[in-house]
């Protein structure tokens, strides 16, 4: 009889599968909120510090000869001499539908300039994000796979030291090596794939290999550490009892199962990577968003640097929005096949 109610009681795979989908689409729902949230304080606060710094366009254009009436008229031009919170709205409002106003001083749209400057910024990236994975990735499978030897006491010793080093610097070391001791890739620059794919992959290869360090390192690190447990598993020493060759057992039985907290790790580190493209490029002479964001601020074009930044925190926030609904459904998945 117990045997019966349980059986009647116990969830099917198709009730399982509804709750699996349930949390899924709760915890979206939650991490759009809090984003929204995170990205509206980010946008006062962008503003707010733009509002702050006291730059006085219609004087810098006017020149010192203009009067007070002459910079207090092109001020209402601009609209500064509305009230904070009025200005704020209006700015937001306009930025919710692609319009982030116009520079001060060449009257360019600053989404233009933006859209100009975005692919650059993004191309590091997703470079780097792919070298983070190409060897994190290899490293951290072959330390697993060597497993208490040199190889793996020498990995480990690399990562040690590669996550102890910022960006810009390991950006600096790579020049001197690969573009003044061994001439093999150009100090700086960009070229657009539109015209030349090896020169555009040419200009990244230090770029993203000097943002790629620290995400590579941890990457490494929790692969190693997730792949030996792994390893250690029952069903793996069944497998090479049975005579299933390691390889097979590596690639097809451990290392699935060791991908989840990998994949968590880099998905921990892609909102750093779009944010620290804008700060790697510049060590590389990029004409990146960083380029435009620091022209903008030694001239005082408030507008611009404004837009810069609201763009570069959007970026993080939709990525880490990305990654968080990428993690939640590999979480809910593992949740339904267990």
């Amino acid at each position: 009889m117990t045997t019966l109610t349980a059986r009647a009681t116990a969830p099917t795979s198709g009730q399982v599968r509804s709750h699996a989908a349930g949390r899924a689409g709760r915890s979206a729902l939650a991490v759009l909120a809090q984003s929204a949230v995170v990205l509206l304080i980010a946008s006062f606060i962008t503003f707010a510090l733009g509002a702050a710094s006291g730059s006085d366009p219609a004087a810098v254009a006017l020149g010192d000869m203009a009067t007070p009436e002459d910079v207090a008229r092109l001020n209402h031009e601009f609209g500064l001499d509305r009230p904070f919170l009025v200005r704020y709205a209006d700015w937001l409002g306009s930025a919710l539908v692609g319009d982030l106003g116009r520079s001060w001083f060449t009257g360019i749209p600053v989404t233009q300039s933006i859209t100009a400057a975005f692919p650059v910024s993004l191309s590091i990236a997703v470079g780097a994000t792919i070298a983070a994975v190409l060897l994190g990735g290899t490293t951290g499978i072959l330390a697993a796979v060597r497993r208490g030897t040199w190889v793996d006491r020498v990995i480990g010793g690399v990562n040690a030291a590669l996550a102890t080093i910022p960006a810009f610097v390991a950006g600096i070391a790579l020049i001197l090596v690969f573009a003044f001791a061994l001439p093999i890739f150009p100090v700086g620059g960009y070229v657009p794939p539109t015209i030349s794919i090896t020169a555009w992959v040419a200009c990244l290869v230090l770029p993203s290999l000097a943002l790629s360090l620290d995400a590579a390192s941890d990457l490494s690190r929790q692969l190693r550490t997730s792949l030996v447990g792994a390893l250690s598993q029952n069903y793996v020493v069944g497998a090479a009892v049975h005579g299933i060759p390691s390889r097979r057992i590596i690639w097809g039985h451990a290392l699935p199962n060791a991908l989840g907290p990998a994949i968590a790790t880099l998905g921990l580190h892609v909102p750093r990577l779009v944010g620290g493209a804008v700060i790697t490029e510049a060590v590389f002479g990029m004409p990146g968003l960083g380029q435009v964001a620091r022209q903008s601020a030694i001239s005082g074009d408030v507008p611009v640097v404004q837009g810069v930044l609201l763009v570069s925190v959007a970026i993080v926030v939709v990525s880490g929005i990305a990654v968080n609904l990428v993690l939640s459904r590999f979480s809910s998945a593992e949740r339904t096949a267990t």
